[in-house]
């Protein structure tokens, strides 16, 4: 049997077991050859398509390039009627990928209206039409979808595609009907107005914030920083009216320009623990809001770990019912180690903090984003995991599973689903607590494990046995989530600045690691870098107890 033989016979199993999604899921994890063509093959199956088209859409939207080129193909078809390909309209939105503006149009005529209750007569293109319009590139759509504006049913949607387009005419219609939206529709004309990176946008947000509720300032407040680059200091526990206040005040002066950065602040606390703030931060190394998921109804999401604007982890939502969980995206071009390098000549045998210290690292410390730190000297017990069954991203799912019994959620989900996709370290156990009764603790890497050198490792290691003790600096957060209002989860979270080969030495010796953690506060939602967390931190691996 060939592999499209194999293929068709499997994914024809998978689309009728009792769970497709389920075993559709296995099947693209354990892929065989030829799955694109099978799947077009059974698209264009009449007796078989109206059942299985939406299995069929999601496989082809998870192949990734195979899958995208037989979503253009199916899509382009002559054959099929709109609703035959409703379902590959929005896997190819999903995928981001840019459809002829022709075979939008054909889609716009025949398409049924978007509460799919007849034909569209005059109401609002289907949201994944919408979507499309934004992703084709085809300035054409624009002035469609500036109409949209006017529609309370797909208002945020259609300034999201206008933003997508990069239709800077329509900037300051946007801006300018910021005052007539609220909720999530606010959030998207906010995002819009970032998308289109227009400066012209600047003077409307800066009278809106003047003018705006207390619960719309934040999204004012992140688009004028997206689109000036000044960043100012905000007080470290600013929340609700408070917060606004301080967002309008810093906003007052109708100052857009970047300014020097200043590290300030400084204050040692002990041998082990400092704090300070950077204002006007450079940012080069930031936890940033992803631009909007295509098709998504949520215009602000996802964040990820960023290294000179290049994702390095996916670090989720600010939903504190979801679970965290870091995905990796790629790799920076020795970006954190440049910038680390300025702190390694004091690295090697770091056993103090002190402000003169923290001044001499000033210039390093300004490369992070603006924001109110706490730097801890650590002896963190670590070990390195490579199997997703031993990571705490796993072992946390299975104690769910224990605790809540029949009732879990969380049965079927295997080690790989919470794998962040790299080998890591992570500390030996749990840190106790008392509001939350531990947190897990995970140190990630900034460049390939597999690129280490052997011999600087040995280097390291010898050191470490003859008692030196070398640190590592790690940019960290602690992360507080309630998981499906049941379970509550403290995580400390790092990446490692520098220190790989340090890191590596002190868990192949099976002593702690010396690391100095660089952690962000009150940075608000679920990566809110809690005092609390860090006390607890602090409590049981400070390298001075003074």
């Amino acid at each position: 049997m060939g592999d499209h033989d194999t293929a068709r016979v499997r994914l024809r199993a998978a689309l009728r077991a009792d769970d497709p999604w389920s075993a559709l899921h296995a099947l693209n994890t354990d892929r065989p050859g030829g799955l694109a063509e099978a799947a077009e093959e059974l698209y264009r199956a009449d007796a078989d398509r109206a059942a299985f088209r939406p299995y069929l859409a999601w496989l082809l939207r998870a192949l990734g390039g195979t899958g995208d080129e037989v979503l253009l193909r199916l899509f382009a078809e002559p054959a099929f009627a709109a609703e035959d390909r409703k379902d590959l309209l929005r896997a190819a939105v999903a995928r981001g990928l840019r459809l002829p503006a022709e075979l939008l149009r054909t889609y716009g005529e025949e398409a049924p209206e978007s509460s799919g209750s007849g034909t569209r007569v005059d109401g609002p293109p289907a949201p994944e039409l919408v979507d499309a319009m934004g992703l084709s590139g085809d300035p054409s759509f624009a002035p469609r979808l500036g109409a949209l504006l006017e529609s309370p049913a797909a208002r945020g949607r259609a300034a999201l595609a206008l933003g997508r387009l990069g239709a800077r005419e329509w900037t300051a219609p946007i801006a300018g009907r910021l005052s007539e939206v609220t909720g999530l529709d606010h959030t998207a004309f906010t995002v819009a107005l970032e998308l289109m990176g227009d400066s012209a946008a600047v003077p409307h947000l800066l009278r809106w914030l003047a003018e705006s509720g207390e619960e719309r300032v934040y999204d004012v407040h992140h688009a004028l920083v997206r689109l000036t680059g000044r960043d100012p200091l905000l007080p470290e526990r600013a929340r609700g009216a408070a917060y606004a206040a301080a967002v309008r005040a810093a906003w007052a002066d109708g100052r857009t320009e970047r300014e020097p950065v200043v590290v300030r602040d400084l204050v040692v606390e002990s041998g082990a623990r400092a704090r300070f703030s950077v204002d006007g931060g450079a940012g080069r190394i930031r936890v940033a809001s992803d631009l909007p998921s295509p098709g998504s109804s949520w215009p602000r999401w996802d964040r990820s770990l960023t290294f000179d604007g290049k994702p390095l982890y996916r670090v989720g939502s600010f939903c504190d019912t979801c679970e965290l969980g870091l995905t990796l995206l790629g790799w920076p071009d020795g970006e954190a180690t440049r910038i680390a390098a300025g702190m390694r000549g004091r690295l090697a045998g770091l056993d103090r903090l002190d402000t003169a210290l923290l001044a001499e690292w000033s210039p390093v410390l300004g490369e992070l984003e603006t924001g109110h730190y706490r730097a801890l000297l650590l002896d963190l017990p670590l070990e390195r995991v490579s199997e997703p069954a031993r990571s705490w991203w796993y072992r946390r799912v299975a104690g769910r599973v224990e605790e809540d019994g029949d009732d879990s959620e969380y049965g079927d989900d295997r080690p790989e689903d919470h794998w962040p996709g790299v080998p890591h370290f992570q500390l030996t156990a749990p840190v106790p607590g008392g509001r939350v009764p531990f947190t897990y603790g995970a140190v990630l890497p900034s460049q390939p494990p597999e690129a280490l050198d052997p011999a600087t490792v040995a280097r390291h290691a010898a050191a470490v046995a003859a008692g030196e003790r070398p640190a590592a600096v790690v940019l960290g957060w602690i992360d507080d989530r309630y998981v499906e209002a049941r379970h509550e989860e403290r995580w400390l979270v790092g990446a490692v600045l520098d220190g790989h080969h340090r890191l590596a030495a002190y868990a192949a010796a099976g002593v702690p690691a010396r690391v100095l953690l660089l952690a962000r506060v009150g940075g608000g939602g679920g990566a809110d870098g809690g005092l609390e967390g860090l006390a607890e931190v602090a409590a049981a691996y400070c390298c001075h107890r003074d």
